[in-house]
């Protein structure tokens, strides 16, 4: 019941509504917008001056709020597009650089830490970080490698806190989709977060299979936080297939530049998207196995595996756009990582105790000069992350002699813990500070309408207010609620460029996510109190 003559009150609690008030419970704050709109009424032409000229200035303040919003969706999301590493455009304090501007996180160096925060986990604490990667447990007895923490130039990466980043992460599908590298940093991204679980029997890996390389899908689900961490391995992203009739013997196979991987259709309905690729795009893993390119109907001998891997990234990049929902999906792409072998044929391999004082040519890499080219043209946003420097000096950090077995000599995999997780530190920062505009638009608006501000700032943290203006709505329906249903299938086959013996995962379950969007997740923690849905409710006050 709304009193004559008088607005509507409209209390917005996360599940609370006002002492002997009736409760309409909504789905969304579009919801919520949209029954306030109906049931707001303007003050009678005989109320008080002083009362019309405070709602003028209150409508006033609100459209700078929405203006401000709207500009930093804008620079946000058009912004990231036109910039091929611009995952430095960090919205947190905490990484902007030197007098209040964006800071390049990846130009920097390694520093020892003196925080004492590294390493973030313990390997054989972790039953998801593979034993050919537990260097400490496979002998290495130095662990100097373990105590280094990357320094951008003009910046700090954010301390990284495994229950901040689980909560952030809440009823989210996370996908990693590339070679033995992505699997490396999805095995890490999965050992950080697990140092926030309190109970590790409540994560595991959804069909029980072992972390191994010869499967293709895994996917780890905590099960506390409803969230799912998933890899797919696809070393060259588009599709291999057997070679054509009538084709020269030494065509053994193909790779479909034009078509992507037919596991990519599992890739969508994900909430963060991280891929990489261009190990394999060599000719000692193509075109001396026998592996050569396919374009449409026409077989291409003589197309080099640079040009195929430019012709596969925009093959890649129109998958993105067509298939991709972009309003929901993060998408990130690692550049390359350096290996350290002592000579070509990778047999020479000599694991330093310290990182090496210069790069030696490993800073640049020409993949990384082709993803540069793509990205930057496809006016989308996609974060490139450009580890390649990061990877440059840390010669000390390689698996080397101690592999599982120990007979393999490894100069190009990293241990865990190791560099992967600072890639990862990353992915989280950008992930976390993301949020943060809601924030900063809350602070714009409490510069120009303190008391209003913070009022509308509490009533939306959780506690309880009186009334809350129209904008708070407003800026609420900004933060809407999202329900996906995301079935996943597997499937069995062999992949004849990258090998025979890869097996394919089963099915599993499909899973209901109660999601919030990326400006919500700076009052995720705060509103449901660590509840896995955020309910938004309207309450009238007569």
């Amino acid at each position: 019941m709304v009193s004559p003559g008088g607005p509507s009150r409209v209390a917005l609690r996360g599940g609370v509504g006002g002492p002997g008030s009736p409760r309409v419970s909504s789905s969304s704050a579009a919801t919520a917008f949209a029954a306030l709109r109906r049931r707001w009424r303007w003050a009678p032409s005989g109320a008080p001056t002083l009362e019309r000229a405070a709602r003028a200035f209150l409508l006033a303040s609100a459209a700078l709020v929405l203006a401000c919003a709207l500009y930093l969706y804008v620079l946000r999301y058009v912004g990231r597009g036109g910039r091929a590493f611009a995952a430095a455009g960090f919205v947190g304090g905490s990484v902007l650089g030197l007098g209040g501007e964006a800071c390049d996180v990846f130009d920097g160096a390694w520093v020892p830490d003196d925080t004492g925060r590294h390493p973030l986990y313990n390997s054989s604490e972790c039953p998801f970080a593979e034993r050919g990667f537990d260097c400490l447990a496979n002998g290495r007895n130095d662990t100097g490698y373990l105590k280094w923490r990357w320094k951008p130039r003009r910046c700090e990466v954010p301390q990284f806190a495994a229950r901040t980043a689980l909560e952030r992460l809440r009823g989210k599908r996370v996908v990693f989709v590339g070679d033995s590298m992505s699997r490396t940093q999805w095995e890490s991204f999965i050992c950080m977060l697990m140092a926030g679980v309190d109970d590790p029997r409540t994560v595991f890996e959804v069909n029980g299979n072992e972390i191994t390389k010869t499967i293709r899908h895994l996917a780890v689900r905590f099960a506390s936080h409803g969230l799912t961490v998933e890899f797919f391995r696809s070393v060259f992203l588009v599709q291999e297939h057997p070679a054509p009739r009538h084709a020269p013997k030494r065509v053994k196979s193909t790779l479909r530049l034009d078509r992507m991987d037919s596991f990519s259709r599992k890739w969508v309905n994900s909430d963060v998207l991280i891929f990489n690729t261009g190990h394999w795009w060599t000719p000692t893993k193509l075109f001396d196995r026998g592996c050569y390119f396919l374009a449409g109907r026409s077989l291409k001998l003589g197309t080099s595996s640079n040009a195929g891997f430019r012709m596969a990234l925009k093959t890649w990049a129109s998958w993105v756009l067509k298939r991709v929902d972009l309003n929901r999906t993060h998408v990130f792409f690692r550049t390359y990582e350096p290996s350290h072998w002592g000579d070509t044929s990778q047999k020479v391999c000599e694991v330093t105790e310290q990182p090496s004082s210069e790069a030696k040519g490993n800073d640049k890499s020409e993949f990384g000069a082709i993803l540069s080219d793509v990205v930057t043209n496809m006016k989308v946003p996609i974060t490139v992350l450009n580890v390649t420097l990061m990877g440059a000096f840390r010669s000390d950090a390689h698996v080397g002699t101690w592999s599982y077995p120990p007979t393999i000599l490894d100069c190009s995999h990293w241990c865990l813990p190791g560099v992967p997780d600072a890639w990862n530190e990353l992915v989280f920062s950008y992930l976390l500070t993301n949020g943060e505009f809601i924030v900063m638009l809350m602070s714009i608006f409490i510069s120009v309408n303190p008391v209003v501000g913070e009022t509308c700032r509490a009533e939306i943290y959780g506690s309880i207010a009186q009334s809350t203006p129209t904008f708070c709505i407003l800026i609420f329906d900004i933060t809407s609620m999202m329900v996906g249903d995301n079935n996943r299938r597997g499937s069995k086959r062999s992949l004849p460029c990258s090998g025979s013996n890869e097996i394919a995962t089963s099915t599993y379950h499909s899973v209901l996510v109660d999601d919030v969007t990326d400006t919500a997740a700076a009052f995720a923690t705060a509103v449901s109190a660590r509840n896995k849905q955020i309910r938004l409710e309207l309450t009238g006050i007569s």
